[in-house]
This record gives C-alpha cells, structure tokens and sequence, in this order.
C-alpha cells in the first residue's frame, strides 16, 4: 500500500496557519470517511436482515412443506404423489435452513461487528476530539487576548499574575488535545482501511463456509432429483398452455353462440324451447307474501332433483326442499307487476308463483314421473309429441268430431299391434289411454254444441245469440227455462273441452284437466275467456258478461259426472253425454274444463241440489 498522510505532531505547538490548513484538509477526508462509513453500513445491515430473514422464511416454508400432507385440500388433496415429492423438497430446504442459521451468526461476528466498531467508536472519538480541541483553542485565544491588554502603566500585580496563569493553561489544555486529535487523525487513515477491508473479508468467508456446508450436507442424488422434478413442471406447463388455448376457443365459441341468449326475451324461432327435459335449473322470480294483500319477488336459484323442486341461495353448499312436485299441477298464470308468470300446486295444495315459462314443460314431465323410467327424455319427447298432435286448430265441434272418428280406427291399431316395448307401455300408463285417447283434439275457444250438433233445436228454441238476463228477469216472453228462480252464477274462465272415452270415474277430469294445461303450456296460450256460469233447475248455462249472450247450454240431465281438481280447488270440470248426429246407437262424451274464482267445490253442491230439484 502506498505511504500513510501524516499531520505533524511536532508543529502542535507553534498552531501555524500552514499546520491549521493541513488540519482542515484532514478534517474534510474524515467527514468523507464518516459519510462514506455510514453508507456502507446500511448496505451491509440490509444484507445481514436479509439474511436473517432468508433464514427465518427458510425454516418456515420447510416447516409448511412438511405439514402438506395434513392438509384438507377439496380438490386435489389426495396427490400422493405430490405429497411425497413436497416431503423430499422439506428435508433438503430444512438442510439449507441449517446452513442459513450459521451464515447469519457467521456474518454477525465477521462483518457486523468490525465496521460498528469502527462507526460508533472511532468516528465518534474523532468528532469528540474535535469539539474540546475547538473548546481549547478558544479559550487559548481568549485568554492571550486579555494578556495584551494588560496596562503598562499600572502594574497589577494579581491581576498580571492571574492573566499569565490563564494563558499556560489554555496553552497546554490546546497543545495537549491538539497532539492527540492529531494523533487520532492520523489513526483515522489506517483504520478507515480496516474498517472497510476486515467487514468484507468476513462476508466472503461466510460465503464461502455456507457453500461448502451446502454441498457437503446436500445429498449426491439431489441434482437427479432436481431433473426429475424440472421435466414434471414443463410437462405440466405445456399441458396448462394446452388448456388454456381449449377454454380460450371454448370461452370464444360460447360468446358467439350466447350472444342472442342475452337478450331478456331471446328469439324462439332461432333458439326454440326443449320441451322433452326431466332436469332443469336456473334463476326465478318467486312471489312472497309480505302482508295481507302485499307481495314481493325473491331471485332466487331452483333447480329439480327426481321429483323435488329444490332451491338454493348464493354462497350455500347445498340446496333444501321447496316442494314436492310428483302429481303437481302447473300452469301459466296472469300477474300484474310480472311477465312469464306460471304457478306450480302440489299435491297437498302449497302453491307457489314463478316467472320464466320455459319451467313448465320440466315441471310437467317430472309431474308425470317420467324422470323413473329408463330413457326420460325419449319418453318425454312421445308424451309432448302425444300432446302437439292433440291440438288442432279445428274451428267446429263437426270437424273435430269427423277427425275423431277418422282417427279411432289408426289408434285402435296401434293399440293393439303391441309393438312399443316396454318405453311404450310406460306411455300408455302415462297417457291413461282408458279415459281419454292420445290422438283426442283439445277445443281450446268457445263453440256452441247446440249450434253444430242440433241446429233445428237452436233454430226453433232461438238460444243462441240472444241476450239472456243471468237472473231469469226479461222483457219479453218467457221460456220454461227463464221462469225458473233456482239458479247461482259464478264467475269462470274456460280452459278447454276434449272427447272422453268414458264417463264413470272422476279420474276422466283429472286426466282431462292435465292434458288440457299441459297443452297451453306447451303452445304458450295463455288467454282463457272469462264466462258467467248460471246453474239453473234444467240446464247450466255459459254467459258473455258484456253482451249477456248465451255462449253453451247444457242440459243438466246429461251433465253426468262432475269433480273439482285434487289440489288446485279453483279447477273444476264436467262430462256431457250427448248422441252422435249420424250413428243414432252411438253416444259421445265431452269434458269441460273451467277455472273459477271461487273454489269449485262451491259449483258442486249447487249443481246436485238443483239436479236432485
């Protein structure tokens, strides 16, 4: 190394300006030095917290490796695989935890503790000296200030023996600490060369004991199974790049595909309504009653399951019981502050109001127990495909009279060719084929039998088309009929009429009754007629409200079976026997089916008590 700069020691005493100068020039390297010193420091404390916190984090990311294995992941949580290959990285990171515990006391010792040493103890010796040299030099200059001034003139002794002393001492207190911060500052420029090489030495040393450590402690099979586990992730990254160019085609077909499907009301022509589910789930709207007339719509998740229609709110693990909905009846329904309403009853009469129709064709096919046989949506699909052949737009009872007849003989043959299997018998029993036939065209308008069926009768008795007064009040000349006093009118909507093939047992309205809904729902018809229903002593009678015309007659005599639906009591229907216009020996029956506002158990009474009269 070159030679040391020196401030001399032996100029102490005469404090020249030149011995000043050189003083100053030494006192600016130390400030360099203390600024220089202190920025060292901080980097070499980083590297030392660094270090102890690589240690820390070391030891507890082995520790969390090690503690994998009793976690309960709910997926993937069983990779025994994984599990084992995480223990093996446990014990090797847990080794180099080791190492990183030595390496922090190591640097602690070996480069901490020779440049604090150097910061808090010599740096500071330097700047103490400082400050009482400065004190001393002051003191010395004022004291030889107040000893020339001292009179000529008049001697004082004291006072002239007083000044002298102060002056040698403010002269030795400056030479002494001047000789020593010369001598500290002439340490200074060895010392900085230790403080700065000794702290570095120490840190490689360090560094190269933790590296040998490593590669004694570490195990020879390591860089094997470093390989081995190297391949696995880029196996495993290609297989993920491969995934996610899948599901970025999938996520751009599906964007395409749903686009139309965002729309609140999407276009049915383009996307039509599957009308063969057993399963179904989504978001609904579902009526709540808040108070005594007050209601609100909950959105809420359902979705079916077997013969239950479930419901679920957002966050919940699993779904609960909203109601049973095996033998339910659904149908579409009008509400004032909602669209696309539809209401499901059960079999024990909880009744509940949804918006979104699509639900209805599911309900339907799971209110049939189709969802228990082996193919439920290829049965489905016969059961709906039954129902769509049974509505024909025929304007007159003749025409679906004619049709009928025409089509007895094709279902007969296949009822007997026995050739369906068992999906087919399954059908059958769905259909009950004993009281109504699946081809039965359903009359969903209002048409006057007496006008088609017995046109002399409506020509001679005028029935049809006239005004009727409901309570038996007129005007004019009264019939038989309008003389009578026995009479109730209830207010009633008409669903619709089809030919049964017997009349015996109230589970001919039943069936009736739910070939007839499930054909509105399927068609989307929703508007029923609303009717004034008079039951007199002889006939029922069915009345415009507005016009007071009489729309059906029915003589009461062949009204012969009547029954209220088993859950929905507001449903109500009735078999008319009548004989056939061309074949005399052959009888035709036809169930009515109505919607009142009362319960229909109300009509019931009424209508045996005025036929009994």
């Amino acid at each position: 190394m070159p030679g040391i700069d020196k401030l001399p020691i032996e100029e102490t005493l005469e404090d020249s300006p030149q011995t000043r100068s050189l003083l100053g020039v030494f006192e600016e390297d130390a400030a360099a030095i203390s600024s220089y010193i202190n920025q060292l420091y901080q980097a070499m404390r980083r590297i030392y917290d660094a270090q102890n916190e690589l240690s820390a984090a070391t030891h507890l990311t082995s520790k969390l490796l090690k503690e994998y294995e009793k976690q309960r992941f709910p997926l993937g949580g069983d990779d025994e695989v994984m599990s084992s290959t995480l223990q093996q990285f446990a014990k090797v990171i847990d080794e180099l935890s080791s190492c990183h515990a030595v390496l922090s006391t190591q640097l602690a010792d070996a480069m901490m503790f020779p440049i604090t040493q150097f910061k808090e103890r010599d740096l500071k010796e330097i700047l103490t000296l400082k400050e009482v040299f400065q004190i001393a030099s002051n003191d010395h200059d004022t004291a030889i200030n107040r000893y020339s001034r001292l009179s000529k003139r008049r001697e004082n002794e004291k006072v002239k023996y007083e000044v002298t002393e102060d002056v040698y001492t403010s002269k030795k207190k400056q030479h002494q600490t001047m000789m020593h911060y010369f001598c500290a500052l002439n340490t200074l420029q060895y010392k900085k060369k230790i403080a700065m090489l000794e702290p570095l030495l120490g840190y490689m040393q360090a560094q190269i004991s933790f590296f040998k450590m490593g590669s004694e402690n570490l195990p020879e099979q390591l860089e094997e199974f470093l390989t081995n586990i190297g391949t696995s992730v880029q196996n495993v990254r290609r297989e993920m790049d491969s995934e996610v160019e899948t599901m970025q085609q999938t996520i751009e077909d599906l964007e395409v595909a749903s686009d139309p499907l965002y729309l609140p009301d999407p276009d049915t022509t383009k996307f039509p309504v599957h009308r063969n589910l057993t399963r179904k789930a989504g978001y609904l709207n579902s009526r709540n009653k808040t108070g005594l007339v007050s209601s609100s719509w909950d959105r809420q998740f359902y979705f079916t399951q077997g013969g239950n229609l479930m419901s679920q709110a957002r966050g919940d693990v699993a779904g609960g019981l909203v109601m049973d909905i095996d033998n339910c009846s659904v149908m579409a329904v009008d509400c004032e502050d909602r669209r696309y309403c539809f209401q499901i009853t059960s079999f024990d009469g909880k009744k509940l109001v949804f918006i979104l129709i699509i639900w209805i064709c599911t309900i339907n096919n799971i209110s049939k127990q189709i969802y228990l046989s082996e193919n439920p949506e290829e049965i489905a699909a016969r059961v709906n495909q039954s129902a769509l052949e049974a509505v024909t737009p025929s304007p007159s009872f003749q025409q679906r009279h004619e049709s009928m007849r025409q089509s007895w003989p094709q279902t007969a043959r296949t009822n007997s060719s026995g050739s369906l299997g068992s999906e087919s018998a399954a059908l059958s029993a769905l259909s009950l084929d004993s009281l109504v036939a699946p081809d039965t065209p359903i009359q969903f308008d209002i048409i006057s039998p007496v006008s088609e069926d017995q046109p002399g009768q409506a020509k001679a008795s005028g029935q049809l088309g006239r005004r009727t007064n409901p309570f038996g009040e007129s005007g004019g000349k009264k019939s038989e009929t309008e003389d009578s006093i026995l009479h109730q009118l209830f207010i009633v909507r008409f669903l619709g009429s089809m030919e049964v093939k017997s009349d015996e047992s109230p589970d001919v309205v039943y069936e009736t009754m739910r070939q007839i809904l499930a054909a509105r729902a399927i068609h989307n018809i929703f508007r029923m007629t609303e009717s004034h229903l008079l039951v007199s002593c002889d006939c029922l009678k069915l009345i415009d409200p507005q016009t007071q015309v009489t729309r059906l007659r029915f003589p009461l005599p062949s009204v012969v079976l009547y029954a209220t639906h088993q859950e929905n009591k507001r449903l109500f229907g009735f078999v008319l026997r009548s004989s056939g216009e061309r074949v005399e020996s052959h009888t035709t029956s036809v169930c009515y089916i109505f919607e009142s506002n009362n319960e229909g158990e109300k009509v019931l009474p009424c209508y045996l008590h005025l036929f009994q009269i």
